[in-house]
């Protein structure tokens, strides 16, 4: 008999066999082995066995035998700390609140039991009733049972409980770390067990009723599981310490781990400190009741020589903390209690070499010494206790340390709620003032700590908390108020004392013993009581005169209250022997730190008070009451399809998941849609090569971090990169040898390297001219490759996803004699969002598909997209054994998100205006975490649903995910999903459908949806997946059909994409005409539309306006070297009325009408001459100045790439200068297609081109005048 399914202990003693260790494994009754290093401990092991392996001969017998046992040491596994605790144990143990007759008495609540009247029974039922039991020793407890009353009517419906070292200090168990309740009996005879989700270790158990049978009373008999529990305890008075020497030093360790329990009333103080010569020590220190792991290396206090974690809350609590390090290499694992922090720590702290370890802190120790109990120490497994006690020659002790532990007792009281008080008299009458003090514990900013009044009922005093400071506020009749105040921040979940003392005509109030945190008054008038004290509130009497409390009552822990100098005896208060009070737990403090662990995602700080905890979410880029939800798109994809244009957006590709979101640009001028991410030299720049070295390498940082560069790859449906080298006698790929000169780094991670070239095919080692067909010399694969005396280059995009990002350049041929060369890579290009329009068709109700269970226990989204003409149907459905969670179109206007987490269902809806079964695309957004569920529909504000206070908070699921339909395939959903996303992950329903029967790939219609964003008589037009719009009927462009406003071109780099100039005057396209002015002077730009205020911009990718080659007005057709942006707009050209057109002296517009055939102009179209600017009284010239230029790098006529151009103040339009700009001036003249279009019977022109190169005897030159009206030069012409 072999078993599959082994645990890591069994795989790893199966391992060590096969490696022919020898095991010795001694097994205690406790369940608790003794193992011989390097053996493992199996803490719940009941065999004990002596293997020797002498040969190989036997070892496959031996694992066979091995598997056997483990497959019966896991079956019982569970079973070996699940023994009765409480059946033998004598009448002693038992202890109880109270007891309704002998027969009733505690001694008789055994399980199954019928001596007595057959259980315990309290002399009144109420909820400060409570049955202890003492288990003799500390003990495992593993589940609780309990019964009713034998043969009675008597049980408890839902009961606490309690846990205790010393029979004080007691300390709830809370299930998920809030509830705290457990569900009872609802009879007599039954027995109800619970198996805790987490095993206890306590001496005292006690179980308090919360609700028992309306009809009978209290009445209980009970069990407890577990196994005994055996340790090794050190007690430390803070002037004590045990200090472990590694002799002989051990090597430098790349593993480590460290593991202890502790106890402590102090909030501060040094647990282990380790150190090595080299001065690396590592530290586990208290400091306000959190842990700190703090590294250093050397003794330098600089932050990057040392490395700090901390963890855990309020452990100053005098209960056992179970504390655990360990390191491997670079990773550390710090665990407190049931957190783990998982940390990444640099190579400086990777390896560790301490030799000397010290538990406590040595006096003179730079930090607090430890005031408490530690609990089997371990360091790599050594028992530093055992040492210890064995007398080691490598363990010294000094001070007081004790292998026991002794508790002081401090008995704290617990105010649960507002109707909770506590009452109590004043011990001495005669005093002719009065001094109260106590501690108290709180998270809560106000809340009354005491109140009583002044004699003969003349006034009043009050002391509480507001804004997180003590206030003491006195009325008395006939004149004014009293009011002092102290201390600050009181509300931060630490133990902080005040004292209020009254006498011989002073009046004090001192908060945490300083004088420098105290107030002082001198009234006067006497200031004491002859009635009552009262402590956090009021009774709920409304007859109650003697009580006042204007404020909040007080929430938290309070203990050593004193009144007139004396103790107040908590326990006797517990017994009513002494005042009064009401819901109050006595001798525990309740309070939980509920942000500890924190529930508040994507960084968003957390804050809290007594019931409830509160996240912060700004700056974070994510809303909602965890922080869980993304307020960021996944795409620029996404943005655009809300009616976004081109510009910079924050980009979170994962939403919800742990990617941060991240500012990029969004192109959506094209069709596509691009993302477009930058690194740090996109430009195109020149090798300089270095005498010391042969290659020139590159390496190049991304806008963007890795994880979100490769969640972008991964979610776009195309990713491009440009790459180009200029050479000259610099070959690029290929040398004489064959072997590659250069080659490039890219794809995720560190990247692999690559030796093709952009335009061809991964591992081709060739360039794009050999695909071609094309390249200066046949016999080679790259225009570089021929070793040419003159420029070449070989460019093209990297398109293979795998391969990208580029991430370094390495370039080879640069030493030679006559060698030059220049490089560029573009940013990384990307466009479709393989998610946006990832959808399914459910064409039956008994259709659906299925994916693994989904995961969010603490919290969960899910958002997709649907369109339907059915009136009702499940979109998701996943069930667990009770939980499940669930969404669903409940009719033709509502949609409602259900789940149980174990409190019972709960329901979240929201109703909209209008159907929703209109075939139409609607949007749904749920969420649910440990405070609230929301859904969202379309566009409407979101509904939020509160979850129940101190309830269940895991979602547990296990069944598989349905989509379109439930388990049962009942109210299965017809019509389409799209875009559906869980916690950020969206799940391929399009692969998944193409597998299934019923359920079709893909969604065609968007245009009903989507087509009201295309703008200005812009028509929707289809597309397989996604829509665009088509604008060539509007008097407007750009991806939605409503841009008119005015754009100005420039592209004086040819290395760098055009710089746009957008004015902000808007409307443009008005059948009026406009007056525009544009001029440059350098890298200034000024431009003024009518008497609007002029605009300046800065100019940042150059200054030089070289080589004009052509002017064109209207529609360009040879869009060669224009961006594919500009190119689209100029293919449109212009209709509408052009006027009085110059560029610098040169008036185009004249040229053309009249020498329309006469060379340099050429018309293409109609243009007819018009006078539809004389409704203009006064117009300006449309100008560009441009300063002469001169000292350019390169030389005219060589073809050399333009790199570092140098700024210059002359240039001479014409002439023959040494850089060629492709057409960057024709967007002066495309612009006015926004200015005047669709005029009267407009004719549509599409192209008149001006050369000034080709003859200068047409009037280029003149002179720009100012005129009142027009002239032969400002005639308007219509084309």
């Amino acid at each position: 008999m072999l078993v599959s399914t082994l645990d890591a202990e069994a795989k790893k003693f199966i391992r060590d066999l096969g490696s022919e260790r020898v095991w010795r494994t001694e097994v205690k009754r406790s369940g608790e082995a003794d193992c011989l290093p390097p053996s493992p401990c199996f803490s719940s092991a009941s065999f004990h066995f002596v293997m020797d392996l002498w040969s190989k001969t036997v070892l496959g017998i031996n694992a066979h035998v091995a598997l056997i046992l483990f497959s019966l040491y896991g079956a019982v596994k569970a079973e070996v700390c699940h023994s009765p605790l409480v059946s033998n144990l004598p009448p002693s143990s038992f202890r109880s609140s109270s007891q309704l007759s002998g027969s009733h008495g505690p001694g008789f609540a055994k399980l199954n039991r019928r001596e007595g009247a057959g259980g315990w029974s309290p002399l009144s039922s109420d909820r400060y009733q409570w049955l202890e039991v003492d288990l003799g020793g500390r003990t495992r407890i593993t589940a609780v049972a309990t019964q009713g009353r034998y043969g009675s009517s008597d049980w408890q419906t839902a009961y606490l409980l309690m846990f205790s070292d010393a029979g004080h200090n007691w300390k709830q168990y809370r299930q998920e770390g809030s509830i705290g309740a457990f569900a009872g009996n609802s009879n007599a005879d039954s027995v109800v067990q619970h198996k805790l989700q987490h095993q206890v270790i306590a001496r005292y158990v006690r179980l308090i009723p919360l609700n028992w049978n309306p009809n009978g009373r209290i009445g209980l008999r009970l069990e407890t599981y577990g196994c005994p529990y055996n340790s090794d305890v050190l007690s430390f008075n803070g002037q004590s310490s045990l200090i472990y020497r590694l002799t002989p030093r051990p090597r430098q360790m790349s593993s480590d781990s460290i593991s202890l329990k502790f106890k402590t009333l102090k909030n501060s103080g040094i647990l282990l400190h380790a150190e090595g010569q080299n001065g690396h020590s590592l530290t586990l220190e208290l400091e306000k009741g959190k842990l700190q792991l703090l590294i250093r290396k050397g003794k330098s206090l600089s932050p990057d020589s040392r490395y700090l974690v901390t963890l855990g809350s309020l452990l100053d609590d005098q209960h056992w903390h179970h504390v655990a390090v360990e390191h491997h290499s670079n990773h550390l694992k710090l665990t407190v209690d049931k957190s783990t922090e998982w940390v990444h720590i640099s190579a400086t702290f990777a390896h560790w070499d301490h030799d000397q370890m010290i538990l406590g802190a040595e006096q003179g120790f730079s930090y607090t010494s430890f005031y408490g109990c530690l609990e089997n120490p371990l360091y790599n497994g050594l028992n530093l206790v055992d040492l210890a006690k064995q007398k080691d020659q490598r363990v010294t002790v000094k001070g007081n340390v004790t292998f026991s532990c002794s508790e002081p007792v401090f008995v704290a009281m617990t105010f649960t709620g507002p109707q909770s008080f506590l009452r109590l008299p004043r011990i001495d009458q005669s005093s002719l003032g009065i001094s109260v003090g106590l501690q108290f514990r709180t998270w809560n900013k106000a809340g009354l700590l005491l109140t009583f009044e002044l004699p003969n009922r003349e006034g009043r005093v009050w002391l509480y908390l507001s804004k997180a400071r003590a206030h003491l506020q006195i009325h008395k009749s006939g004149r004014a108020p009293l009011e002092l105040n102290a201390g600050s921040a009181l509300n931060d979940g630490q133990w902080h004392s005040v004292d209020l003392i009254s006498g011989g005509g002073r009046l004090t109030i001192t908060v945490d013993g300083d004088e420098g945190a105290s107030a002082h008054a001198s009234p006067s008038f006497l200031i004491t009581t002859g009635g009552h004290i009262f402590f956090g509130g009021c009774p709920a009497e409304e007859n109650s005169q003697e009580c006042l409390n204007p404020f909040k009552a007080f929430q938290g822990c309070m203990r050593l209250l004193t009144v007139d100098n004396q103790p107040v005896d908590l326990i006797k208060v517990q017994q009513r022997l002494i005042g009064n009070y009401s819901h109050l737990q006595i001798d525990m403090c309740g309070i939980i730190d509920r942000c500890s662990p924190s529930h508040c995602e994507h960084g968003g700080s957390c804050s809290q008070s007594w019931s409830t905890f509160h996240c912060n979410c700004s700056g974070t880029g994510y809303s909602g009451a965890t922080c869980h939800s993304s307020i960021y798109e996944q795409s620029c994809e996404a943005y655009k399809h809300k009616g976004n244009i081109s510009g910079y957006y924050y980009i979170d590709v994962d939403s919800s998941g742990p990617i941060k979101p991240q500012l990029l640009y969004c192109n959506m001028t094209e069709d596509n849609t691009w993302m477009v991410i930058h690194h740090n030299n996109t430009d195109l720049t020149r090798v300089q090569p270095s005498p010391e070295v042969n290659t020139h390498v590159v390496h190049f940082e991304y806008a963007s971090d890795e994880e979100q560069l490769a969640a972008i790859i991964s979610l776009s449906e195309h990713c491009e990169q440009e790459i180009a080298y200029h050479c000259r006698k610099s070959r690029l790929l290929t040398s004489p040898e064959g072997s590659p000169l250069s080659w490039w780094v890219g794809g995720p991670g560190v990247g692999q390297m690559h030796t093709h070239w952009g335009g061809a095919p991964p591992g081709s080692q060739q360039c794009a001219c050999s695909l071609q067909n094309n390249c200066v010399d046949s016999r080679y694969h790259c225009n570089c490759d021929a070793d040419s005396n003159e420029w070449t280059n070989d460019s093209g995009l990297l398109t293979h996803k795998e391969t990208l990002p580029v991430r370094s350049l390495v370039l080879g041929d640069i030493q030679r004699p006559g060698s030059e060369s220049t490089y560029k890579v573009g940013p990384l290009r990307c466009h479709g969002d393989k998610n946006v329009w990832n959808a399914a068709f459910f064409d039956k109700e008994t259709s659906y598909l299925h994916f693994p269970t989904l995961h969010g226990e603490l919290s969960a989204d899910i958002s997709f997209l649907f369109k339907t003409t059915s009136s009702s149907g499940v979109f998701l459905e996943n069930l667990g054994i009770k939980d499940f969670i669930r969404i669903e179109l409940n009719s033709s206007n509502e949609v409602l998100f259900s789940f149980d987490v174990g409190n019972g269902p709960l329901e979240v809806s929201v109703k909209a205006g209008s159907p929703l079964n209109d075939n139409r695309w609607h949007r749904i957004q749920a969420e649910r975490n440990v405070k609230e569920a929301s859904l969202r529909l379309d566009e409407l504000p979101a509904v939020t649903q509160e979850a129940p206070a101190d309830g269940h908070i895991h979602l547990q699921l296990n069944s598989q995910l349905f989509i379109g339909g439930t388990a049962s395939r009942q109210k299965g959903f017809r019509g389409c999903i799209r875009s559906l996303q869980l916690n950020g992950v969206t799940l391929d329903l399009e692969e998944r459908a193409k597998i299934t029967p019923g359920v079709q790939a893909g969604c065609p219609g968007h245009c009903s949806s989507y087509g009201s964003l295309c703008q200005n008589q812009g028509r929707c037009v289809e597309r397989p997946t996604s829509f665009s719009c088509d604008c060539s009927s509007s008097a407007y462009t750009g991806p939605f059909c409503n841009k008119d406003k005015l754009e100005v071109r420039y592209r004086l780099d040819s290395s760098k994409d055009a710089e746009i100039l957008r004015s902000k005057v808007k409307n443009l396209a008005d059948r009026q005409l406009h007056v525009i002015t544009i001029s440059r002077l350098a890298d200034v730009v000024s431009m003024q539309i009518d008497q609007n205020p002029k605009e300046d911009f800065n100019l940042t990718s150059g200054v030089e306006f070289n080589g004009i080659r052509s002017l064109v007005l209207g529609s360009v057709h040879d869009s060669e070297g224009l961006d594919p942006d500009l190119a689209q707009i100029a293919s449109l050209g212009f209709t509408g009325c052009l006027s009085a057109v110059f560029f610098n002296s040169i008036s185009p517009l004249k040229a053309a009408l009249l020498h329309p055939k006469t060379n340099p102009v050429t018309v293409t179209g109609p243009l007819i001459q018009s006078i539809c600017g004389f409704t203009s009284a006064n117009l300006s010239h449309a100008t560009e100045t441009t300063h002469h230029l001169s000292g350019q790098s390169g030389s005219v006529g060589t073809g050399q790439p333009l790199v570092n151009a140098i700024r210059s103040d002359s240039a001479l339009i014409g002439g023959v200068i040494a850089v060629v700009i492709f057409v960057t001036v024709s967007s002066l003249a495309i612009m006015a297609r926004f200015l005047y279009r669709r005029k009267c019977t407009c004719q549509r022109q599409e192209v008149k081109t001006v050369k000034p190169e080709d003859n200068p005897e047409l009037p280029f030159r003149s002179r720009i005048t100012s005129q009142n009206g027009p002239t032969e030069n400002q005639k308007e012409y219509f084309i």
